[in-house]
């Protein structure tokens, strides 16, 4: 009789989360509606050019190459995109969900009428497969980094002013080397060089994060005798933290692992490393060891976000929804739908909390008398819209297939260890996500912790988590 009402309670629940779930999205989806237009004004009256949005609608390639303004050639199997050969971007770097996400109601149409072989968020069919198309803001955006005229139109192309009036103009956002990620370093004592170290440890951040998550936790707690035989480089990804954050930029699995090879690897002559990755950072860590299959010496992915694609659906809708299932409880499920369905909303939300982040800062240490530490607060204001918003789409979402072929080669070619952490009370990414990497590399081993969620899978048992890593590191192979 309890086990009856306890599922008809939770039954209930669910039903009254759908319903308010339903009217709250889209009274968001006017809201969207309404700031685009107000950004329009305010980004034209601040910045002194109109601001393409992905609320408007998509170009084709075809059709711009006919007027010269755009090149579409095909390379090692890959269509890149090219204006007058001055910037080259991979189509398929770029995630359908930046600009295909219905509103509700439409996405309820749809729902009722699509067939199984044309599933995706909102029903809308793919384009035939001889048609490029390419969205018109990514089209002005690449024609900002060319400048004025730059790719031959007879138009003048304003490039965008970075920092935006929107972001914050802080020292810390703004580095002086907009070349280079920031990256912290420790060095074994005495400061030795690469040729003395026998491998080097990689720490990546999650989403919405920095270098902090790693230098302020686990960092700290590694023994000196691990110290002493490896240099530990802990990253802020493009666009977070003290990195650089161009606005021009779409924040592709590409650039993020170009920067991180430029700042670390080759400029710190990194030979032969472990990869010790965080969330988002677990899919920037798989490219990694594709890339570099015998400097890599083992794989820790902490939450990653894998989520198997069934047949039948588009791999980045499919994910979209997952991530984002545009619901108002629990808590983290609805600021993962702000912040994934909706472009300009979230950019209200970043305006109101990282362009102002060093006075929510100071409020927090006077509130709590300076006792706690600050952190996790410096990585999550410490980010650009544009910056958070591309690297959400084109990384977590954009990546739906290609985590299966970097999964794939792990197993198949690489013999370096993986191990995979999960809080079981993770309510962003479930612990499902772990054991479906585990299902495509079955030498993989998982660890799911209990009582601890997406981020005191680490910020609350660094101690316990050093010691593990460096059995990891120490293990012979």
């Amino acid at each position: 009789m309890a086990a009856a009402a306890r599922s008809a309670l939770a039954s209930a629940g669910r039903a009254a989360n759908e319903a308010v779930s339903f009217v709250v999205f889209m009274v968001l989806d006017v809201v969207e509606v309404l700031l685009c237009v107000v950004y329009k004004v305010a980004d034209y009256m601040l910045e002194g050019a109109w601001r393409p949005c992905y609320c408007s609608s998509s170009s084709t390639a075809a059709g711009a190459a006919a007027s010269g303004k755009i090149v579409v050639s095909e390379r090692g199997g890959s269509k890149v995109v090219s204006m007058l050969s001055s910037t080259k971007l991979h189509l398929e770097d770029i995630s359908d969900t930046l600009y295909t996400r219905p509103s509700v109601l439409a996405g309820a149409a749809s729902a009722t009428s699509r067939s199984p072989s044309s599933r995706r968020g909102g029903g809308v069919r793919a384009p035939p497969a001889t048609t490029v198309t390419v969205h018109s803001t990514i089209v002005q955006m690449l024609r900002g980094k060319i400048g004025a005229d730059g790719d031959g139109d007879g138009k003048q192309h304003k490039p965008y002013p970075s920092p935006r009036w929107s972001d914050c103009h802080c020292a810390n956002c703004n580095p002086a080397d907009a070349g280079r990620l920031f990256v912290h370093v420790e060095v074994p004592p005495g400061g030795a060089a690469a040729a003395t170290t026998e491998e080097d440890v990689l720490f990546i951040h999650g989403f919405i994060s920095s270098s902090g998550f790693w230098t302020e936790t686990v960092l700290p707690n590694v023994s000196p005798e691990a110290r002493a035989r490896r240099r530990l480089f802990a990253v802020d990804l493009l666009g977070f933290g003290r990195s650089p954050k161009p606005a021009d930029s779409l924040y592709t699995l590409r650039e993020h692992v170009d920067m991180i090879e430029r700042s670390v690897i080759e400029r710190h002559g990194v030979k032969s490393f472990h990869i010790v990755a965080h969330s988002l950072g677990s899919i920037l860590a798989l490219a990694l060891a594709v890339k570099y299959p015998a400097a890599v010496r083992s794989l820790t992915l902490v939450a990653p976000p894998y989520f198997p694609v069934p047949r039948g659906e588009v791999g980045t809708q499919y994910v979209l929804r997952t991530v984002a299932p545009r619901r108002v409880w629990p808590a983290i499920a609805f600021g993962a739908s702000v912040a994934c369905w909706y472009e300009h909303l979230s950019r209200t939300v970043s305006i109101v909390l990282c362009k102002h982040h060093r006075l929510w800062e100071l409020a927090f240490r006077v509130f709590t008398l300076y006792r706690v530490r600050t952190y996790l607060m410096d990585g999550f204001f410490c980010h650009t819209h544009i910056a958070s918003w591309h690297t959400l789409h084109n990384i977590i979402c954009g990546s739906a297939g290609k985590i299966d072929k970097c999964l794939e080669i792990v197993r198949d070619q690489l013999t370096c260890d993986v191990t995979i952490y999960h809080g079981r009370d993770d309510e962003l990414l479930p612990v499902q996500c772990s054991y479906a990497v585990k299902a495509k590399i079955p030498r993989a081993r998982v660890k799911v912790v209990d009582g601890k969620d997406h981020v005191t899978i680490v910020v609350r048992r660094q101690k316990e988590l050093a010691m593990e890593l460096e059995e990891i590191w120490n293990r012979k192979r």
